[in-house]
């Protein structure tokens, strides 16, 4: 038997829907998940409802995430507004114990160029000023880059010639809607010095402005997600609605060009962007009107490890031999994103022992996300974790 130990992953990336979205999933049943899956560190996102652009709604999300004793969980500020930033500015300057408290368990500031779920949009004047606060306060800034007004005309100039055909949502949100907005992010990175940091970066495009902003020494970092690792927009065909997330599926060059950035150390973070939704939700009547996001919180360690032994999970793809190994689990899900974030975790903090000679099939009734699927239904992957310390 083959067992190898980890550190506990960091996930820095996930929807966990608490408060305003229990409904979804809730925090310890998705913390119960993540744990599954060998996460035992997360940063959550601001889009729940209330939003946590406010010192209450913040200090809210800390307080319950106090009741969950097996996962680290974090939180991302938002802003949609200039003065939501404020609130931002005095958690970091504040002097009194409960806001140096609140300091320790925020991660950063997200904002949106674009609107994705909860409608978190921000316009250019909040855009510019949360990158200059940052810098100025030396908060780290993740953003979802997306062009509003490229994603608009797509939208609009796009024949509906089918009410079912989700593969539109691709063409809606264009690869050149990111690329758009990450190089518009980048140069306010570079005029402020913001440490910035691109969320689920999907497209070649992004990936070479990244690449290129890195040699310029820019303090810029991005991550991946596991959905554009493994899927394309190939599987609209059997997925449908399951594979509708922002930003959404791209081509297999696409695909390609972001495994080559994990190789060439590009990409600094895998991160899964968990974001659950109900099965009736999904599958809405009309498929572009429901909404983006997909889970994977629990199954980013076992589809990655299947890659590092050699071994593809997709099962109607042929054998894509992406250059991955065990230790790049650990330097994409721990070393960097706790760097980036400064968490502050031990690698023998928490550690979990993994069977790699042990396949199992994923199977969304067996998953521990309270939504219940998996757009990786069916897939055949490796590794079962077989103790936790």
């Amino acid at each position: 038997m083959t067992h190898i130990t980890l550190p506990g992953l960091i996930d820095c990336h996930v929807h966990f829907r608490e408060p305003g979205l229990t409904h979804k999933a809730d925090m310890a049943s998705e913390a119960h998940a993540a744990v599954a899956g060998g996460v035992t560190t997360v940063c959550e996102m601001p889009n729940t409802i209330p939003s946590t652009v406010s010192v209450e709604a913040l200090a809210d999300k800390v307080r319950r995430a106090a009741k969950i004793k097996n996962c680290d969980i974090r939180f991302f500020m938002g802003a949609t507004e200039k003065r939501h930033l404020m609130a931002l500015r005095d958690i970091w300057r504040g002097s009194s114990p409960i806001l140096q408290q609140l300091k320790k368990r925020c991660c950063g500031l997200k904002v949106y160029f674009d609107h994705s779920t909860g409608n978190q949009g921000a316009d250019q004047e909040t855009i510019t000023e949360a990158f200059r606060l940052c810098g100025e306060l030396r908060i780290p800034l993740v953003a979802h880059c997306e062009d509003a007004e490229m994603n608009a005309k797509a939208s609009s100039g796009e024949p509906r010639l089918s009410a079912a055909d989700v593969s539109l949502h691709s063409k809606m949100r264009p690869p050149e809607s990111e690329v758009a907005a990450i190089k518009r992010a980048l140069g306010l990175a570079r005029k402020y010095r913001t440490q910035f940091h691109v969320a689920h970066l999907s497209t070649a495009g992004g990936l070479q402005l990244v690449r290129e902003a890195k040699k310029e020494e820019l303090p810029v970092t991005c991550e991946v997600a596991p959905h554009h690792l493994f899927l394309t927009v190939e599987d609209y065909a059997t997925l449908g609605t399951l594979g509708k997330m922002n930003p959404p599926l791209r081509s297999k060059e696409d695909q390609a060009a972001l495994w080559e950035g994990i190789a060439d150390g590009t990409v600094d973070c895998i991160a899964t962007d968990h974001a659950p939704h109900t099965l009736e939700e999904k599958k809405c009547t009309d498929p572009l009107k429901a909404p983006s996001g997909v889970p994977g919180v629990e199954t980013m360690l076992p589809l990655l490890l299947t890659v590092a032994v050699g071994g593809w999970p997709h099962p109607e793809e042929k054998f894509s031999a992406f250059r991955f190994q065990i230790s790049d689990v650990v330097r994409l899900c721990f070393e960097n994103p706790n760097r980036i974030f400064s968490l502050g975790k031990r690698k023998d903090e928490y550690q979990i022992k993994v069977d790699l000679e042990k396949e199992w099939i994923v199977k969304g009734k067996n998953l521990h996300s309270k939504c219940g699927w998996t757009p990786y239904e069916g897939w055949r992957v490796v590794g079962e974790i077989t103790s936790a310390t």
